[in-house]
């Protein structure tokens, strides 16, 4: 996380040469002084303010790539970041947002976000950003994306749960490098949703037999902790924080948990909470084994849709075939229940050493008809994703095995409806084990 930067460093001139500026101090309009950095600026933070506007002169700031506004009062997407040569990623969730002109999209835009917002439509200029590789528009009015999406064929993520789609655009299943898609929280996913929660054999747990101790982590969705129940077995607890997130909605992601069944690959579900005395909707699960760790950390700004594995991490031929396959294997799970993962990514991995792995956060996880023409795509889509999961883990093998390498290829086909399915992908994997 950035630093914090204060008005009065910027107005005595103590923050010269800075590459990134966060502000967050109630300011209502954008502090001119800013411009005394257009020579090295390259990210500006003004999340958390009270801004309405932005100024027509911004591209004075020539260097500027990345701008995070969110957490304002703006209500349309400012015109003059088009002009802004060198922007290539916005950031603003959680304004007020009802209109998107077209003029508001850089020419080079690589990553939008206006989650959390009141946007109805999106222009169709948005299919000329031959860039945009990530689109994050849940939490909004939209009912369609503009048919020229299908354009943006470097799109690799989009958001668009909890919005007001009766149907699942068609555009996106076209796009030969979409891997990692959440479409929860809408119209047509409810009825599945709502069936999971209500048919889930999961049993409530009372707010009252969970005595919390420490914070063992947070993600966009909740916070999880270490808790004893009934003062015998200590079980990890998330609770939800009950809004909006990048992904969706927490009740999307309870479904998804509940309906995914049990599996060895996946973290099993002990219960829900009931009767939380803030009435927030949460999980209990077993605690994982302290030997478990990440595979990788989350995508940086700069990485945009690649994960960051720690410097020096290196598997064996053995290893990364085993957490391959039983990746692999729990996914197969996931689409054999009507679910897509939706952000099967190497930072959602735990993994012990000898390959042992388990597959979390279903925050973006949304809802499909198996046996199905769209549902047979979906799970293509997220045979992508899984080629670069294999890519990664090849890349960070000294010797791997040329039989990954091959399927790593056919999960990379452009045309989902050529690459394998799960079923296929674990048997593969299967046999190069037994090879």
């Amino acid at each position: 996380m950035s630093a914090l930067h204060t008005l009065e460093q910027l107005r005595a001139g103590q923050l010269a040469g800075v590459r990134r500026l966060k502000l967050s101090c109630g300011l209502t309009e954008f502090p001119r002084e800013i411009f005394d950095l257009a020579d090295s600026l390259e990210i500006l933070d003004l999340s958390g303010n009270a801004l309405s506007s932005l100024p027509d002169d911004l591209p004075r700031l020539h260097q500027l790539r990345i701008i995070f506004c969110s957490d304002n009062l703006f209500t349309t997407l400012p015109t003059v970041l088009g002009s802004c040569p060198a922007l290539e990623m916005i950031g603003f969730k959680a304004n007020r947002i009802r209109h998107v002109p077209a003029a508001a999209l850089p020419p080079v835009l690589r990553w939008l976000t206006l989650t959390d917002n009141a946007i109805e439509s999106m222009p169709d200029e948005l299919g000329k950003c031959g860039q945009l590789q990530k689109l994050m528009l849940a939490g909004n009015c939209l009912s369609n994306l503009p048919a020229s999406l299908v354009n943006c064929r470097k799109l690799e993520l989009v958001r668009i749960a909890a919005n007001r789609f009766t149907a699942l655009p068609d555009c996106l299943l076209s796009l030969p490098r979409l891997g990692w898609l959440a479409y929860a929280g809408n119209p047509c996913t409810e009825a599945r949703e709502l069936a999971a929660l209500s048919g889930a054999a999961t049993a409530g747990v009372a707010w009252q037999r969970l005595k919390l101790a420490q914070q063992l982590g947070e993600g966009a969705s909740g916070v999880i902790y270490r808790a004893r129940l009934d003062d015998a077995e200590y079980v990890a607890v998330k609770v939800f924080k009950g809004a909006m997130t990048s992904d969706g909605l927490p009740r999307s992601e309870m479904a998804a948990c509940v309906g995914a069944g049990a599996h060895p690959g996946l973290i099993p579900i002990l219960g829900t909470i009931d009767a939380h005395p803030q009435r927030a909707s949460g999980l209990v699960m077993p605690l994982i084994d302290a030997a478990y760790r990440n595979l990788a950390g989350p995508p940086s700004l700069a990485s945009c849709t690649r994960d960051v594995y720690a410097e020096g991490v290196s598997f064996d031929a053995v290893q990364a075939l085993a957490i391959a396959r039983g990746i692999a294997s729990a996914v197969c799970q996931l689409h054999a229940h009507g679910i897509v993962h939706g952000d099967l990514y190497a930072h959602n991995i735990l993994h012990a050493d000898g390959g042992a792995c388990l597959l979390g956060d279903f925050g973006a996880a949304s809802m499909f008809v198996p046996g199905t023409p769209q549902g047979d795509l979906l799970q293509g889509m997220e045979a992508r994703a899984f080629g670069v999961l294999l890519g990664e883990l090849i890349a960070h093998c000294a010797a791997p095995l040329p039989a990954m390498q091959v399927l790593q290829q056919a999960c990379l086909q452009e045309e989902m409806s050529r690459r394998p399915l799960f079923a296929e992908i674990e048997r593969q994997l299967l046999a190069m084990r037994q090879a």
